[in-house]
């Protein structure tokens, strides 16, 4: 249920003052007013004068970062200050709670308050452990279930997602996670990309209908059911308006994931990642015909060709990422011991200026140094599915529905 603003932000204000304070973010903007800077985040730190409020801003361009004696008038000034600012998104954490405050249309607060999640750790020196972006332990886990190790491959793949957007990201952020399940990733994202202060519309598509009328449930028990929503449908066909800025898709199987991938060059989405399942449909392929000389012995044992089609797979799929205007790499996203398909597809698309939230643009991808260019990818591409005789679900998909040259 909305709350009144101010007595919202009363309550924000007596956590960030609180000693146990663990972090704090604030960013986004309401509707029709602009903050100063476009994100602030607080935190303890353990610094030789003694422990300090650490207090850090962007302008966009630049960050700057003040230390505060905590519980001084120095401290409450910058607080104030900073509750001042029209910021749409708080996220605040303390060792007894965590509190999400978002600013709706109409000028109220939507609050959404839990319990912490772990012990409060001491302030944050130069040699910090190494974090968890979305705690294993964290109250949405309560809800949402799910192994330790999924637990552990979605805090993976949300780490990727933080290397992928750019940190001063603002605006509104229109998200999809295609093939979401029990959506998982999707619940965590939408927590992560609150946190940072984004204003997040999310879709999770799944081909099941009780799959929908779980996840839409447990939406609205989370207090989300606003901002996440669940389509039931396939990947390729599902009804999602307006067309997302970020893809995902966590282990969507076989060719579903060059469903996904097909469906985001298609929307023309400025961010795509997607980590693989199986690959059987090139691998089957590989089956049916003799290898090209000299590469016989790839092929000849069983499990060898599995994972070269593998290989081959994504390798393809990457290439022709790049040769629709994406800057696209296959990188590691999560340790193997937690899973064999580790694999994640990464990709940008050039020349995709503006905030989130703008829409895609009509000019031609921009040619980033180094890259050798639509062409030379097309040439490459070319050459590696005619020596192998393949035909690329991908392809296949792309070739059916083209892009299309308007904005998404």
């Amino acid at each position: 249920m909305p709350e009144p603003l101010d007595v919202a932000l009363t309550e924000v204000r007596a956590l960030l003052l609180d000693p146990a304070l663990t972090r704090a973010v604030a960013a986004g903007r309401r509707r029709g007013q602009r903050p100063s800077v476009v994100r602030a985040e607080l935190r303890p730190v353990a610094l030789k004068a003694g422990t300090r409020l650490q207090i850090s801003t962007s302008d966009g361009v630049r960050p700057y970062t003040q230390n505060v004696v905590p519980g001084g008038p120095d401290a409450d000034a910058a607080v104030d200050a900073l509750l001042a600012e029209p910021f749409g998104n708080w996220h605040v954490e303390t060792a007894r709670a965590t509190l999400q405050l978002r600013v709706t249309k109409s000028g109220d607060a939507q609050v959404h308050r839990a319990a912490a999640s772990r012990p409060a750790a001491g302030p944050e020196g130069h040699d910090r452990a190494k974090e968890y972006l979305l705690d294993p332990g964290d109250p949405i886990f309560a809800e949402i279930g799910g192994s330790a190790a999924k637990r552990r491959q979605v805090d993976a793949f949300l780490r990727a997602l933080a290397a992928t957007l750019p940190d001063d990201l603002t605006g509104r952020l229109r998200v999809v996670d295609l093939g979401c399940g029990n959506a998982y990733l999707t619940f965590a994202a939408y927590r992560y990309l609150t946190g940072r202060g984004l204003d997040v519309d999310l879709v999770g598509v799944d081909v099941r209908e009780d799959q929908r009328r779980r996840n839409t449930e447990l939406a609205e028990r989370l207090g989300w059911g606003d901002r996440v929503s669940f389509v039931a449908g396939t990947i390729a066909d599902a009804v999602v308006e307006p067309a997302p800025d970020l893809v995902l898709a966590l282990h969507a199987c076989d060719t579903a994931t060059d469903e996904a991938l097909a469906r985001a060059v298609r929307w023309q989405a400025r961010w795509i990642l997607a980590a693989p399942c199986c690959h059987h449909d090139l691998a089957a392929q590989l089956r049916a015909r003799p290898a090209p000389a000299p590469y016989e012995l790839l092929t000849r044992q069983g499990i060898l060709r599995e994972r070269f089609a593998d290989v081959l797979t994504d390798a393809l799929r990457a290439g022709l990422l790049r040769t629709h205007g994406y800057r696209a790499e296959v990188v590691e996203f999560v340790d193997s011991r937690h899973t064999p398909r580790n694999l994640l597809i990464r990709a940008r698309r050039n020349g995709s200026g503006g905030d989130p939230g703008t829409g895609g643009g009509t000019a031609r991808p921009q040619r980033a140094p180094g890259d050798p260019g639509d062409d030379g990818v097309a040439a490459e591409y070319r050459q590696l599915v005619d020596q192998w005789q393949v035909t690329p679900r991908l392809s296949t998909l792309l070739a059916d529905h083209p892009t299309p040259t308007a904005g998404h």
